[in-house]
């Protein structure tokens, strides 16, 4: 069977764009896949943490990782610093990785900016850990939203250049899966910006903790235009575009179906039943996120027998990685 790797950073507040851009998409690929979800902690301190925010953190996207649908007995589910493999193997693929690769990163120049010769070196490597994740369990299949496709390449690349380099087909180039109707939810207040927890106002996200009527409160407070009807043009309407990705990937409808049954009607109309399709749908997310924060102890548990499943596969490939280099492993 396919492997799929996949990873979250644990920045707390998931919402509606992690979980129809991401996370929806994952429950559905345990039937097809072997799948490996990670929260992505060391990626996480390329920026500054609050320990107790960082911890906090990794436990809530847990939490909604497995109130969403993903089963840990089906899937493996663990946090990346439990397994030392990563940064071993980001070590030696950066020994391959020309620097030239990393310097066309935009990312990096946009996380940067103007402060770039103050960033941190592991800002700038976090493509090369990124590859290390994927490849390090061999992964066939990767699902990424269209801002991760460039880091997905370099993975490719750096996998190919390693194959070259020791004449062997040892990893496998990782397939992008690009799937669904709202691959990229935007803003409930701009319909150009990401969904985005840092965004100021509570009113341009639905937060994965909402209630059923702050999910249909700020779903009729969402921002359409003045044009009469509803049609789908991300171009000159991104407001209307949006919400209509939005009930469609909720409906698991196309938006073509959507627009059409809609047509001819109001937007006051379609956002009521937009907010009572969302609160059915998420308030079972939230409700069960609360319920199983509330025991800190299961959740760690449940990373810890996911490390433990996924050490079960790093370990012998980093070995055999490590032979095919020509380093001495005890």
């Amino acid at each position: 069977m396919n492997r799929i790797f996949s990873g979250v950073q644990p920045t707390g507040n998931l919402h509606l764009g992690n979980y129809l851009g991401a996370i929806k998409n994952w429950v559905n690929m345990q039937d097809n896949f072997e799948c490996i979800y990670c929260i992505v902690d060391l990626h996480a301190i390329t920026v500054a943490q609050d320990p107790a925010e960082l911890t906090a953190n990794t436990r809530e996207v847990t939490a909604g990782l497995i109130a969403a649908g993903i089963d840990p007995e089906r899937s493996i589910i663990f946090n990346q610093s439990r397994i030392a493999a990563h940064a071993e193997l980001a070590w030696m693929l950066n020994c391959h990785t020309p620097l030239s690769w990393l310097n066309r990163m935009t990312q990096f120049k946009e996380k940067a900016g103007k402060k770039r010769d103050n960033a941190v070196l592991g800002l700038y490597a976090y493509p090369v850990l990124m590859a290390a994740d994927i490849l390090l369990y061999r992964a066939t299949h990767v699902p990424v939203g269209e801002d991760q496709k460039q880091h997905l390449e370099l993975s490719r690349d750096i996998a190919g250049v390693f194959n070259r380099s020791y004449g062997q087909e040892y990893f496998p180039l990782p397939e992008p899966l690009i799937l669904g109707e709202a691959t990229r939810v935007m803003s409930l207040r701009d319909g150009r910006a990401k969904m985005s927890k840092s965004e100021l106002s509570e009113n341009s996200r639905i937060n994965l903790t909402d209630d059923a009527d702050t999910i249909q409160r700020k779903i009729r407070r969402a921002k359409t235009d003045s044009e009469p009807g509803i049609s789908f043009d991300q171009e000159n309407r991104p407001e209307a575009a949006n919400l209509l990705g939005i009930y469609a990937t909720l409906a698991d409808e196309s938006v073509d179906s959507v627009t059409t049954r809609f047509e001819g009607k109001g937007f006051a109309e379609f956002k009521i039943e937009l907010a009572e399709l969302a609160a059915t749908k998420l308030e079972p997310i939230a409700s069960d996120m609360r319920r199983l924060m509330a025991s800190t102890d299961f959740i760690d548990d449940i990373l810890r027998k996911g490390a433990e499943r996924a050490a079960g596969i790093a370990e012998p490939n980093l070995a055999e990685i490590k032979k095919i280099i020509g380093l001495l492993d005890p």
